[in-house]
């Protein structure tokens, strides 16, 4: 018997026209979109399904739009009967996964985390913050030259440990541009400038952080159905106060992917399922553990295949 991990994407991974194929067959998928439409007053299964690039990149857009497909596809997945006892998520991902364990409740979710793209896109200034991909340096030589640039030419963390030989730096503009010629110079393979709106998950987001503490208070939180392990901490999160808590810290502390996914590992978890567009998740599991069985699934054609695999496993 296999145990199943369900891993859900986070910004990035959205691209127009997510879940559609799944909502147009399946009505359990379709509810989910109607729910979000419901939920915050404004289609936004049109955006999803029909709207522009630009439309669904705006971080306010993303972060609702990532949740109801991901949601709407694990709906479609848990209808076929397919089972899990872990769910983790990357970064905004972390919120469908709490979805998936029925400790957060959809509709709820759906305006929580719209409320948190605004506030994490207001934080900073256009331009005064952004991100960075570095490739080939170890974890270590990289945490010790971001903290000497952040005391000497200004912040840049840390932002996603995704695997070994990939890790995201977040920050100010000028600490990240420093950053990233020193990493360089220190044997980094390549670092990519990443085209987003600010410096996610890195210290100056505790402003956005701060504001969203009243909305993550008011969600009503049930203890989880299953095992979440959680971005900060890379551990199972069961307690209320703990799951409020830790997606406070979240906006403004890495995500520890790769310690995440070594977690489920050591718990036992073969197979993991990446229940959202892309296989941007999949890629980086096979990086921390090259033996995992990875399931994508995001249309009629990976569910197919998907089901298919679990039946043989089990």
């Amino acid at each position: 018997m296999s145990k199943v991990a369900l891993l859900f994407p986070g910004q990035g991974s959205q691209q127009i026209g997510m879940g559609k194929q799944l909502a147009d067959k399946y009505p359990e998928a379709m509810d989910v979109f109607k729910q979000a439409d419901e939920a915050l007053n404004f289609s936004l299964a049109n955006l999803i399904f029909e709207g522009t690039e630009e439309e669904l990149k705006r971080t306010e857009n993303t972060q609702p739009a990532l949740l109801t497909a991901s949601t709407a596809i694990w709906q479609v997945l848990k209808a076929q009967g397919v089972e899990a006892h872990f769910a983790a998520g990357h970064s905004l991902g972390e919120y469908s996964a709490l979805v998936a364990a029925e400790a957060l409740r959809f509709k709820e979710a759906c305006v929580a985390v719209r409320k948190r793209g605004q506030l994490m896109e207001e934080a900073v200034p256009q331009g005064q913050g952004t991100m960075a991909a570095v490739l080939g340096i170890q974890r270590e030589e990289l945490d010790r030259l971001t903290k000497d640039i952040s005391h000497s030419t200004g912040v840049v963390e840390p932002a996603n440990y995704n695997c070994p030989g990939q890790i995201v730096i977040s920050g100010s503009a000028e600490g990240v541009k420093a950053a990233s010629e020193q990493l360089k110079e220190a044997g980094a393979k390549r670092v990519l400038p990443l085209n987003v709106s600010g410096p996610f998950h890195s210290s100056l987001m505790k402003p956005a952080a701060e504001k969203m503490q009243e909305t993550l208070h008011n969600l009503s939180v049930r203890e989880p159905n299953m095992n979440v392990v959680a971005n900060v901490t890379a551990k199972p999160v069961y307690d209320k106060a703990d799951i409020q808590t830790l997606l406070y810290e979240q906006i403004y502390s890495p995500v520890l992917w790769e310690d995440t996914i070594k977690t489920l590992v050591e718990k036992g978890v073969d197979t993991f399922i990446e229940v959202g567009p892309g296989k941007v998740l999949s890629g980086l599991v096979k990086k921390v553990h090259r033996r995992a069985k990875v399931l994508p699934v995001f249309d009629e054609e990976t569910l197919d295949q998907a089901l298919v695999k679990l039946k043989e496993d089990n």
